[in-house]
Order: structure tokens, then C-alpha cells, then sequence
């Protein structure tokens, strides 16, 4: 079974606001490719979707996984689809009411 993918709003300005960061830091080509291997992560929950720690105690059934060392991303499994929340850099603190 393959689950659907779907980012929020805060989650889909999140990545936004990362390539924003990362082009000037890093130079276009590096920063999309970042943006590129994260795609392929998230693309990654349509086979396994139940991963990463789950946070109950934020939200019922929100899970936290880490990505590359340097991203935190919050979801949710509901049914067949994985609803990302947030993508967050370390240390950024979690705020779901963004979504």
C-alpha cells in the first residue's frame, strides 16, 4: 500500500524559507540539491510511513524524525496519508499552531 504525501502550509513554507537560506550560504546548485535529497526523504514516507519518535505528549500521533543531522520533521499519520507539519532546522523550536 502507498500512503500520499502531503505538506501544510508552514510545512511547505518551511522549505521555502531553507532554500532561501541555503542559496545565498551555499550557492543554488548545493542548495537544491539539499532540497532534492530532503524531496526523496519525504517521498520515502509513502512505503513507510510509521517511523521516527512518536510525540503524544505535543499531539496524539505526531512523530519527529530527524533528517541529515540538521532537520527535524514533525507528521502525522491519518488513514492512508502522511500530513508533514513542520520542517524544522536544529534548534528551532516546534510550533504547530502554523500549520
Amino acid at each position: 500500500m502507498k500512503y500520499t504525501v502531503r505538506l501544510s502550509a508552514a510545512a511547505q513554507r518551511d522549505v521555502d524559507a531553507l532554500l532561501d537560506y541555503l542559496v545565498p550560504v551555499a550557492g543554488e546548485a548545493i542548495a537544491q540539491s539539499y532540497i532534492d535529497r530532503l524531496q526523496t526523504f519525504l517521498e520515502g514516507f509513502q512505503t513507510f510511513p510509521k517511523r521516527g519518535t512518536v510525540r503524544d505528549e505535543i499531539r496524539d500521533g505526531l512523530r519527529i524524525i530527524g533528517f541529515e543531522r540538521s532537520l527535524s520533521i514533525a507528521f502525522i499519520v491519518e488513514r492512508e496519508t502522511v500530513y508533514i507539519l513542520r520542517i524544522m532546522s536544529g534548534g528551532q523550536e516546534l510550533r504547530l499552531d502554523e500549520e
